[in-house]
């Protein structure tokens, strides 16, 4: 059965949502699913924007047949080829042989080397600035690479003022009947998982997404729509989700707030951490609190992206870090996290390290990042009269959240 949805009278939303793969790029947990997201324009030519994952292709390929009611396929528009959305390509093909590519010539390449493309037809390089039409539609084509992809392209729809935007604005979660954002608790709902795709699939690439929200700036009040390759259309409050991503790919906090991230073996650093987020709340500090063992790194991160302040609790292990630690601080790195407060507390039996180790990390590691003293040392667990020391670090925090 056909699931679509009219985006505009001639823009057809053609995806599809998933909701059994666990790990999105079998990494990161997508317990809300995800959706992959493709357009139909019908025109005086047909054009697809865009495929899905090999997993949703049953679904695309009846999406499709509904529309065309037997028209033949023109064009399909390729903005990026990573195999969520590329993968799908191949069955596409195999019904409508005759449709002609147009992509970069890095998508092109990129095609060729997972096998996506069964056939010898035409293949068209897009270049910047370039455009095409369709009949009362056109579009033209803007670079945006490393978005997240060397292979990235976005374009802008004249007519209607649509940016098919890629992964940019994308989203994690299936869409649930709903295909815009105006349709969503998206402030609520929705944004804790728009930060986390962001900060963990395109978080790295900070200055490229400047970049290309510098020629979406270009557009002006043309622009009227975001299409993005998972997650909402967005047909109002552009500027609001927008200014997230300007805020997020500057590497700049959206809340005075604190992350407590703790590394527990036995509890006590736990418990001490336990204590630490009850003196900053009692002093108005809004704080977060999660065990670095059990929760996934992505979450970890997005909260991070969140967060001005960051205090890491953590246990001393085999003389280094806590492995876990280690894995996410080795994550902000690879994920340029930038201009953040940090603050340490550790724990260790006969030979605390794990602050040592993690100020030499954050300021020699990470970039513009500082150190908050003073810091709290554990022997093997907190004691009552350290309750002053917490105290003191919470004072520290709350009044640098405050200059």
């Amino acid at each position: 059965m056909h699931c679509v949805r009219n985006v505009t009278p001639d823009l057809y939303w053609v995806g599809a949502n998933d909701r059994r793969t666990p790990l999105f790029e079998n990494i990161h947990p997508i317990p809300q699913g995800v959706s992959y997201n493709s357009y139909l324009l019908l025109d005086e030519k047909t054009v697809l924007f865009d495929c899905v994952d090999w997993s949703a292709a049953p679904q695309l390929l009846e999406n499709i047949d509904y529309l065309l009611k037997g028209r033949d396929l023109d064009y399909i528009v390729l903005h990026h080829l990573e195999p969520d959305h590329g993968a799908g390509l191949w069955a596409v093909l195999q019904r409508w042989p005759h449709a002609k590519l147009i992509s970069s010539l890095a998508a092109q390449r990129f095609m060729d080397q997972f096998g996506f493309s069964p056939f010898t037809g035409e293949r068209i390089v897009a270049k910047e600035g370039e455009r095409f039409s369709f009949g009362r539609h056109a579009i033209t084509f803007y670079a945006a690479p490393m978005v997240h992809w060397p292979d990235v392209m976005v374009s802008f729809e004249e007519t209607e003022g649509i940016l098919f935007t890629a992964d940019a604005f994308g989203t994690f979660g299936a869409l649930n009947g709903k295909l815009f954002n105006d349709e969503l608790d998206f402030p609520h709902a929705w944004l804790p998982e728009a930060r986390r795709y962001y900060a963990n699939i395109v978080g790295k690439y900070g200055p490229p997404v400047q970049a290309l929200l510098s020629k979406a700036a270009a557009l002006g009040n043309k622009l009227k729509l975001l299409c993005p390759l998972h997650g909402p259309v967005w047909r109002t409050d552009l500027s609001w989700f927008m200014g997230k991503y300007d805020l997020w790919s500057r590497y700049q906090p959206e809340d005075n707030a604190v992350l407590l991230v703790y590394g527990s073996m036995y509890g006590g650093t736990e418990q001490a951490a336990e204590a630490l987020a009850i003196a900053l709340t009692e002093q108005g500090v809004p704080v977060s609190m999660y065990d670095v063992s059990t929760t996934p790194v992505s979450h970890l991160i997005a909260e991070s992206f969140r967060c001005s302040h960051i205090v890491l609790a953590s246990v001393t292990y085999n003389m280094d870090f806590f492995p876990p630690v280690r894995d996410y601080l080795e994550d902000m790195k690879a994920l340029a996290l930038q201009n953040r407060t940090f603050a340490v507390m550790e724990n260790g039996t006969w030979n605390p390290a794990a602050a040592k180790l993690t100020a030499a990390f954050v300021t020699g590691e990470l970039t513009n990042c500082a150190l908050l003293e003073p810091k709290v040392v554990l022997k093997s667990a907190p004691r009552e009269d350290q309750s002053g020391e917490i105290q003191a670090l919470s004072a520290a925090i709350a009044a640098h959240l405050q200059s």
